[in-house]
């Protein structure tokens, strides 16, 4: 893990800094310093840096000042803080660890009471990070459908405002598009609920590979039906789009046990504009013009798009 750490080494003695990165560097760790505590939060505004070793004793921001600005601080993951100090009482100690350190090294250091120290902040910041990926998986988790991967529909209700806000205040176009799979129930009749399972997330794969990276998202919207946002997208773009997606429904195969098969899906685009009265409109009246073009494609044989302005 060595490789993968940098040490900010913060010492305003230039002999005593030059002694301590050399005995840091022979233990293969990446060293940069600082000759305050000014200089350092300068630096880890600028750098990611994992571990820090400070003085006690600076001009301009000491050590425990230091601390205390670090851990004001969000650096986007743990810093971890080690005091360095000729001071060796309890409460010198006591006021170091409250100010923020997390350890504490007494001069003149010891080379192995150093690595014993170092080999704790290594697994304290692995803990951390094994932590905080973690927790992402978990609120990823949250928010996607299980089968699908794509969103669920919680992400839905909360973010679809969110899009439809966004539109009104810069006063840019926003299309959504409901979209469901045409006789699902058949290919469950036919093929059995596990087939269907399958077919539903090659669908969702299809329609979600096809999406402006970064920039459009879908999410289930319940069974078999979609739902795809297309921000900075007005209603021609989005029948475009949505047509575009139809053909690719189309033309997907998708290979089983029971054999290959084929789904056809209808598509209901909504769309709001700079003529759109959005002061009385909400992201419900999006979802349900979508909606209703989506049974007018259902009504008028399937296997088609249908758009409306709001």
């Amino acid at each position: 893990m060595k490789k993968d750490l940098e040490i900010l080494l913060v010492e305003d003695s230039q002999t005593q800094a030059l002694k301590f990165k050399l005995m840091l560097e022979n233990h293969g760790y990446h060293v940069a310093m600082a000759k305050n505590g000014l200089a350092a939060m300068n630096m880890l505004l600028s750098r990611q840096v994992s571990i820090v070793i400070t003085d006690w004793m600076m001009p301009e921001m000491d050590g425990s000042e230091l601390c205390q600005a670090i851990r004001k601080h969000d650096f986007g993951s743990y810093v971890y803080i080690i005091l360095l100090t000729a001071k060796d009482s309890k409460n010198d100690i006591i006021e170091g660890l409250e100010a923020g350190a997390d350890d504490y090294l007494t001069k003149p250091v010891d080379d192995a009471e150093l690595i014993a120290r170092l080999t704790t902040a290594e697994r304290i910041i692995s803990l951390e990070a094994s932590l905080k990926q973690r927790n992402k998986e978990i609120a990823l988790l949250s928010i996607t459908d299980p089968l699908t991967r794509v969103f669920n529909r919680g992400y839905l209700n909360e973010n679809l405002p969110k899009a439809f806000k966004r539109a009104h205040r810069y006063h840019s176009p926003l299309s959504i598009m409901i979209t469901d799979i045409d006789h699902f129930k058949t290919v469950n009749d036919q093929y059995g609920h596990q087939v269907g399972d399958i077919v539903l997330k090659n669908f969702a794969a299809h329609l979600g590979g096809a999406l402006r990276k970064d920039l459009d998202w879908m999410a289930r919207y319940g069974g078999e039906e979609f739902l795809i946002v297309l921000p900075e997208t007005d209603l021609i773009g989005a029948q475009a789009a949505a047509e575009r997606f139809r053909r690719l429904v189309e033309e997907m195969k998708t290979e089983t046990d029971q054999g290959i098969v084929q789904i056809a899906a209808s598509f209901g685009v909504a769309a709001i504009g700079d003529d759109t009265n959005l002061p009385n409109l909400t992201a419900d009246h999006l979802i349900n013009a979508a909606d209703q073009s989506l049974y007018q494609a259902k009504n008028s044989g399937r296997n088609r798009t249908i758009g409306t302005p709001l």
